[in-house]
């Protein structure tokens, strides 16, 4: 009996351990998983829509800016984790053609700007790229703020600082713990997540009219987080597409929710 217990003691001890090493793996390796950042961009010249916005402690990010016809607002995008400026260009091509400007920044550590992502850090580069934006003459009346998975928790943080009339968010999640424990339901996700985008707890605070697009058959983010928040802002609308998954909620051949995005920045019904 005496062995029998020293050897589930040792057992219990072995998985144990194990299971303590594989939690301080995934706190070390969090970010690599959340920001994977496309990389080997060559650096962008400052023409043709593309500027260089610099930030504290000598670091810059880029920006892809369409100017708005005069009294138009500009959609100001905030794209998601695989994503970068340069894959933003179609959307920006498209709000342009519907009589819309476009603005969408890079985030630290992503494309050709240096610097390691992370939460504060991707909202202080949105501060900057909205600041940036005020200083050409757009106010927060005539801004309209947009994202994308990752992008939605950034939009979302510079609503509820004031920052837009409008809020669009395409593939939105509650919060990165609950994405994290819905994967990993099998670790402490929300006691190891560093960075939170918790879009849930700010949702009742955003009053601005709030679009949210979700695709049906989305595995990465559930369609029901979207679901969920759109009962959790005070003017929000929520619009499923059906057969759509996660990467090809917008990319129908029609582009119908790309244009859907651009009548409701336009304030169109």
């Amino acid at each position: 009996m005496l062995r029998l217990r020293r050897m589930l003691i040792l057992i219990l001890a072995t998985f144990g351990s194990l299971y303590l090493v594989l939690c301080v793996v995934v706190f070390a390796l969090q970010r690599s998983l959340l920001y994977p950042a496309p990389k080997g961009t060559p650096p962008l010249a400052e023409s043709d829509g593309f500027s260089r916005l610099p930030l504290e402690g000598g670091l810059y990010v880029d920006l892809f800016h369409l100017p708005a016809p005069p009294g138009a607002p500009t959609v100001v995008h905030f794209h998601g984790n695989g994503e970068e400026v340069l894959t933003q260009m179609g959307l920006g091509s498209l709000m342009q053609a519907r009589g819309l400007g476009f603005l969408t920044v890079e985030y630290p550590g992503y494309g050709a700007s240096p610097g390691h992502p992370t939460e504060e850090g991707i909202y202080a580069a949105a501060e900057a790229a909205l600041a940036w934006l005020r200083a050409k003459g757009v106010s927060a009346e005539q801004t309209v703020l947009s994202g994308r998975s990752l992008g939605t928790g950034v939009a979302v943080e510079m609503a509820r600082r004031g920052h837009g009339s409008r809020v669009m968010l395409v593939s939105p999640y509650t919060s990165i713990p609950d994405i994290g424990a819905t994967a990993f339901p099998f670790l402490p996700v929300r006691l190891l997540a560093r960075d939170r985008y918790d879009t849930a707890s700010k949702a009742a605070a955003v009053k601005l009219p709030v679009l949210i697009i979700h695709g049906e058959e989305d595995t990465l983010i559930p369609v029901d987080m979207g679901r969920r928040l759109g009962t959790l802002f005070p003017q929000a609308v929520v619009e499923t597409v059906a057969g759509a998954g996660h990467n090809d909620v917008l990319e129908d051949p029609g582009k119908v929710y790309r244009h859907r995005m651009a009548s409701f920045a336009l304030g169109e019904p």
